[in-house]
C-alpha cells in the first residue's frame, strides 16, 4: 500500500506566486493524482515537534527561523529563501508529514510519499535553496537515534546536489549515499563531484555522478544502474528517496533533458531494492522541479511505480 501526504498545510510552503518554489508545483501534482483514481492511500501531513526538529538542527538556528517566522520579512539564508509569515510552521509540517510516513513505514508493509519533502539543501544550522529545515535529513538521524537502524540509504535524483545531506553525514559510515545530478560546475551549490566519497570510516559509502548539461534517459539509466550496483553493496535498514522532478526536460532552472521515464526506471529499481534490503521500507520525497507540468508528470511516475 502506497500512502501519499496530502493537505493545505502542505500547500503553506511556498515562496510566493514569483518564486520558483510555489504552490502552484503541487497543486499540478494533486491534480494529476485526482485523475489515477485507486491505488493509494491519503496521508493527513503532521506538524513536527521542536524536539523532533532538533534530531538534526540547532537550537540556534531553529530559533532564528521561529523568529524570522513571527517577523515574516527578510531572507532565511544569502537571498534565496525568504521568510514569510507562518514559514516556521510550513517548514514544520514538511518534516512531520516525512516523519509520519517513516514511522508508517517501519511498522506496516506501506510505502509513502511526501511530495513537497525532499528539502535537502538545508544544513543543520543554516536555510539555503529553498529549503528551511531538512526533513531528509531528521528522517535520518530519527531512523539511527531512536529507531537504532544500523543504517540507511539515501537516493538523490534532483538536478541539484544534495549537500545538505551529504556534507552533514559525509563522515557517518551509517549513511549510505548515492546522489546522481547536473554537474556541480554549471549549476547550484556546485558540489556533489565524483572524488567525494565520504570521509574518514565512511570512504566508500557515498557515490555522486554528476551528469553533464544535456544528459537524456540513455545517460540517466546508465549512471542509475551504476548507482544500483553501488547499492547492493551494502545493507540497510530502509530507503529514503528525493525524486525532484527539476531534472526532466524543460524545467526552467536547470539543463538535464530526461523524460518521465527515468523517474519512473528509478522509483521501479528503488521498490525492488526495498523490498530485496528492507522488508519494502521506502518513503520517497519530492524534491525540487519548477515547471509544474513537469513536476506532475514525474512524480506520477514514482506514485505508479511505488503504488
Amino acid at each position: 500500500m502506497l500512502y501519499i501526504a496530502r493537505g493545505e498545510e502542505l500547500l503553506r510552503y511556498s515562496f510566493g506566486p514569483l518564486h520558483p518554489m510555489n504552490q502552484r508545483r503541487l497543486e499540478a501534482f494533486y491534480r494529476a493524482l485526482d485523475e489515477f483514481g485507486t491505488g493509494y492511500s491519503v496521508f493527513k501531513p503532521f506538524m513536527a515537534s521542536v524536539e523532533e526538529i532538533r534530531l538534526f538542527h540547532d537550537e540556534d538556528y531553529i530559533k532564528f527561523v521561529q523568529l524570522a517566522s513571527q517577523r515574516g520579512v527578510g531572507y532565511l539564508d544569502y537571498g534565496d529563501t525568504p521568510a514569510f509569515p507562518g514559514v516556521f510552521e510550513a517548514a514544520s509540517y514538511v518534516v512531520g508529514t516525512t516523519l509520519g510516513l517513516v514511522k508508517l513505514a517501519l511498522r506496516e508493509e506501506y510505502r509513502g510519499f511526501n511530495p513537497m519533502g525532499g528539502l535537502h539543501h538545508a544544513m543543520r544550522s543554516k536555510a539555503g535553496g529553498f529549503c528551511v529545515f531538512n526533513d531528509a535529513a531528521v528522517a535520518i538521524e530519527y531512523l539511527l537515534k531512536v529507531e537504532k537502524l544500523e543504517a540507511v540509504a539515501y537516493v538523490d535524483i534532483d538536478a541539484h546536489h544534495g549537500d545538505g545531506v551529504y556534507y552533514e553525514f559525509e563522515d557517518d559510515p551509517r549513511v549510505v549515499f548515492l546522489d546522481l545530478h547536473q554537474d556541480g560546475r554549471t549549476l547550484y551549490p556546485g558540489t556533489g563531484f565524483r572524488d567525494e566519497m565520504g570521509r574518514g570510516e565512511a570512504w566508500g559509502r557515498k557515490l555522486n555522478i554528476p551528469l553533464p548539461p544535456g544528459a537524456n534517459d540513455v545517460d540517466f539509466r546508465a549512471a542509475f544502474d551504476e548507482g544500483l550496483g553501488f547499492l547492493e553493496k551494502f545493507e540497510f535498514g530502509f530507503i529514503l528517496f528525493q525524486c525532484g522532478a527539476d531534472g526532466v526536460e524543460g524545467d526552467p532552472l536547470t539543463r538535464l533533458e530526461y523524460s518521465h521515464a527515468s523517474h519512473r526506471y528509478a522509483a521501479t529499481a528503488l521498490r525492488k531494492l526495498a523490498e530485496e534490503k528492507c522488508g519494502g521500507r521506502i518513503v520517497a520525497m519530492g524534491g525540487g522541479g519548477y515547471s509544474p507540468e513537469n513536476v506532475a508528470k514525474a512524480w506520477m511516475e514514482v506514485v505508479r511505480a511505488l503504488a
